[in-house]
């Protein structure tokens, strides 16, 4: 099949961020750009179909199973389990630390299997009330709550890791493990930039504080119980060899949550829920599919090994580098980790580089630009905490430093020192 040219893969995703800037939905903006691509790029029309097909079908494996994570995720959020996790850490930290309580309640939240978005939207009513109380700005609560997303984010069972785990054939737990540290760096720097923020933008008005009803929330005991199942099943594998998908865990976590917290009856309405929350990022993962099917046969590919190698720089950055580009591209954590992953999978591998260093470090590279203007995580976040647009462009410089730490952290632990490989 004729290999798309390297002008080709540029156009595909010039045309994909376009469109998506214009307010066309992800899926439809990157079939769209592999589209033009694949014809900019000299492939006939009927070829470039077959390599977008084929590129969507290398990502179905890793839809089925975020599919079935949406049980987990739907248990979290609809029972009140998220909101009683995040109220409990933040009273634990204490609001005398009030920004490093809300990094670390965000952090968890995602980290044990919510959406980083849905969880900075869990956790803002908190954050709202705090920096009321404490004159805290508006910039310094939301980057310490997306600075702990994306730090949770890189140990979660989420969408994108495992996007990345299938990708590299490595289990999940282990791409989750191969966060930990970079993520916990990830968070120090957020808190660290956050307290430098303080007093920069606009404060939290007294009509802004919503009042969160604890009373009827479930306990922390119960509302932990699904996350705990959940990642306790995946880590069986590493711990005793046995071997129990995410396919089955993640939902299997959800219902045992949603029975610890007597809410059995509404299992469905959860799973109904969660459904609906997970669809569009599988729908955009396969639209994610095609495109990362017209540029794992282009010239970009060769070209970014090229440069790699004619500049001097080790072959490992091009994990990292590629996860830092794909979530340039496409604004997700999840569609930048799918698209660097299955792209650049093999070629990694070829270059020596083993399978878990490959996985972690473009997963970590995808937090560096997943928060642009033209995703949908940057509107949900700021409008979280009612910020206004231009406030909100402020704070992308300091999102980018937060996952330039994680990236870095995770380059020198797998790249530079090739430890726990």
């Amino acid at each position: 099949m004729t290999e798309v040219s390297t002008l080709g893969a540029l156009a595909a995703l010039i045309v994909s961020i376009t469109l998506i800037l214009r307010k066309v939905p992800p899926a439809y903006g990157m079939i769209i750009g592999a589209l033009v691509g694949g014809i900019v790029g000299g492939v006939s029309l009927t070829d470039t179909v077959s390599l977008m097909i084929g590129g969507a079908q290398g990502i179905v494996t890793a839809v089925l199973r975020i599919l079935a994570a949406g049980v987990l995720a739907g248990v979290l959020i609809e029972s009140g389990a998220a909101t009683t996790i995040a109220e409990t850490i933040v009273k634990k930290v204490g609001e005398t630390r009030a920004l490093l309580a809300l990094a670390v309640a965000t952090m968890i939240l995602t980290a044990v299997g919510v959406f980083v978005d849905v969880a900075v939207i869990t956790v803002a009513p908190i954050a709202l009330a705090i920096a009321r109380r404490a004159d805290l700005s508006k910039m310094a609560i939301l980057l310490a709550m997306v600075g702990g997303g994306k730090a949770g984010n890189v140990m979660s069972p989420n969408p994108n890791a495992i996007a990345a785990a299938d990708a590299f054939n490595v289990p999940l737990t282990s791409v989750m493990a191969a966060g930990v540290i970079p993520g916990l760096f990830g968070l120090v720097a957020a808190y660290f930039i956050a307290l430098k923020l303080v007093n920069r933008g606009s404060k939290v008005a007294e009509h802004e504080v919503v009042k969160v009803d604890m009373s009827r929330l479930p306990s922390f005991g119960a509302a932990i119980v699904a996350p705990m199942v959940a990642i306790s099943l995946l880590a069986l594998r590493p711990i005793a060899g046995i071997n129990i998908d995410p396919l089955i865990a993640l939902p299997l976590g959800g219902l045992l949550g949603a029975l610890a917290m007597r809410r059995g009856r509404d299992t469905n309405h959860f799973a109904v829920s969660g459904l609906n929350r997970m669809a569009p990022v599988a729908v955009m993962l396969l639209g994610t599919g095609t495109l990362a099917g017209i540029i794992a046969n282009s010239g970009l590919k060769s070209g970014l090994i090229d440069i790699l190698t004619s500049s001097g720089l080790p072959s490992y950055l091009l994990a990292p580098f590629s996860g830092a580009l794909m979530s340039l591209a496409t604004a997700s954590t999840t569609a930048g980790t799918a698209v660097a992953s299955s792209v650049f999978a093999n070629t990694i591998l070829e270059l020596g580089v083993p399978a878990l260093a490959g996985a972690a470090m473009i997963h970590a590279g995808a937090t560096v630009f997943d928060h642009m203007p033209h995703g949908s995580f940057f509107h949900a976040t700021g409008g979280a905490v009612h910020m206004d647009m231009k406030e909100r462009l402020k704070l992308i410089p300091y999102e980018s430093a937060v996952g330039f730490v994680i990236a870095l952290v995770s380059t020198l632990i797998f790249g530079v020192f090739g430890l726990f490989v």
